[in-house]
């Protein structure tokens, strides 16, 4: 996210052109030059970083080079083979990033120094000018000034009714030294918040949380359940007996389409309630994100979008142009390290998690307290360079390359398959297989397409089910 002060002076009026000139006028204050608040990992798959606290990675096939948490939103998909989440999904539950909450605090104090220091020079120089020059008539507009009122679904009225049901969540670790900020939203009158796992994982294990609203009212909140792999958790006010709690009301992010506006929501670098717009860049789009170390990643087939989506803004809501949220943001992809605790900033390029996924998971957590996956029972090769995604040829670990008696194995897939196609989406990567399998749910049947032996071969699957996060 740039912070760039946009403010240009505003030159007094000029004295007319018989009037003498103003004694030796003070030059206007030069605005110091700004940070640039841009930048953060691609790779060979792009790295994306979480709108949070933490460096993320996300990266659209091949399989991705370990990013790092952003703030920001199983396995590493970019190293060795044997890449678990093919049959169930693995790794450990996210360590959150170590990124303190020094880089957002000194995000903001940059900012608010930048605006004073502007501000302050440009009111020296005018008030200098106004003692100095003969006379200027200011030029005011007639009649009583009034508030205008925005119109029924445009930006401005969508964000004032979402702001209030938007919050700013504040995570720390059980030793008080790592954590950070992210966004999250009213789920339901119960007082459920919806956000990504990365934005809590840090506090998950005996840390505080904290939500925020935009009337400044704090409630302490505790963790209900994390989806690592989903990168989707729920989080519960505590003490919100007097909150006035408004769900967001949910779209259906299947109906979206390309080129639909979208407006974004969230704290980037920890600036609460910060509104940008854009629009549905593509959908469908293979994205996989982790903590930089390998155990700990996500997957998803995310919706893409140009709406600006920094560290901070991880576990906001996407909305539509009637104001429904259609996707959770959760990753970005940028261009290199930022300055402010080695994130970047937006490139246009966030990612968002499809409502329709994370209301399920969502339910899902609220009921039990832990994620369901949908699986085929496959180790898949997270090296493999070519197109689609191959099943190992041997086991890994504990694991077989084909589950016996699983859902593959029934149908007929061996390993050293690669498959190329579930249903219409075509799969060109491991990750691109795991994120489209987990747009369904167990029980759910889909047709896999796979080569052998230079042969291409169709078969139905029956997806099964792997509960938990390991």
């Amino acid at each position: 996210m740039s912070t760039e002060n946009g403010g240009t002076p505003v030159r007094p009026d000029l004295p007319p052109p018989d009037a003498p000139p103003a004694a030796d006028p003070v030059p206007p204050a030069v605005p110091p030059a700004e940070p640039s608040w841009r930048t953060e990992p691609p790779a060979t798959p792009p790295t994306v970083t979480e709108p949070t606290t933490s460096r993320w990675s996300a990266e659209p096939p091949p399989p991705p080079a370990q990013p790092s948490w952003g703030s920001g939103g199983p396995g590493d998909p970019g190293s060795g083979s044997g890449g678990g989440w093919g049959s169930s999904p693995g790794g450990q539950p996210p360590a959150s990033g170590k990124r303190g909450m020094g880089g957002v605090v000194a995000a903001v104090l940059a900012a608010a120094l930048l605006a004073g220091g502007i501000g302050g020079g440009i009111g020296y120089w005018a008030a200098e000018r106004g003692d100095d020059s003969t006379s200027s008539t200011p030029i005011t507009t007639s009649g009583d000034s009034q508030k205008i009122e925005n119109p029924p679904g445009s930006v401005a009225a969508i964000a004032d009714k979402a702001l209030q049901s938007v919050v700013t969540i504040e995570a720390r670790g059980a030793s008080d030294q790592e954590g950070g900020t992210g966004t999250g939203f009213v789920y339901d009158k119960e007082g459920h918040i919806l956000t990504n796992n990365h934005v809590v994982a840090s506090a998950a294990n005996g840390g505080k949380l904290s939500a925020t609203f935009s009337n400044g009212r704090t409630y302490n909140a505790e963790v209900v359940g994390r989806a690592q792999g989903y990168d989707v958790a729920v989080v519960k006010l505590t003490d919100a007996g007097d909150a006035k709690l408004t769900p967001l009301p949910l779209g259906d992010s299947a109906a979206i389409d390309v080129g639909d506006q979208t407006i974004a929501i969230g704290a980037p670098f920890g600036l609460s309630g910060t509104v940008t717009t854009g629009i549905i860049s593509a959908k469908n789009r293979p994205v996989a994100s982790g903590d930089g170390q390998g155990d700990s990643n996500s997957y998803m087939s995310a919706i893409q979008t140009d709406a600006s989506i920094n560290p901070g803004n991880s576990g906001g809501p996407l909305l539509d142009s009637q104001g429904r949220v259609v996707g959770i943001n959760s990753a970005i992809q940028t261009t290199g390290s930022g300055e402010f605790g080695g994130q970047g900033g937006s490139i246009g390029l966030g990612f968002a998690i499809p409502i329709n996924q994370a209301r399920w998971v969502a339910d899902t957590l609220i009921k039990t307290g832990e994620p369901v996956y949908a699986v085929i029972g496959v180790q898949v090769d997270m090296s493999y360079q070519g197109q689609g995604a191959r099943v190992t040829d041997a086991a890994s670990g504990a694991d077989a390359a084909v589950t016996p008696g699983g859902p593959a194995d029934k149908a007929g897939i061996k390993p050293g398959d690669v498959i190329t196609k579930v249903d219409d989406t075509v799969i060109d990567s491991g990750p691109t297989l795991i994120g489209q399998l987990w747009t369904h749910r167990p029980g759910d049947e889909v047709k896999v397409t796979y080569e052998r032996g230079g042969k291409e071969h169709t078969v139905t699957v029956t997806l099964g089910e792997f509960k938990g996060d390991r």
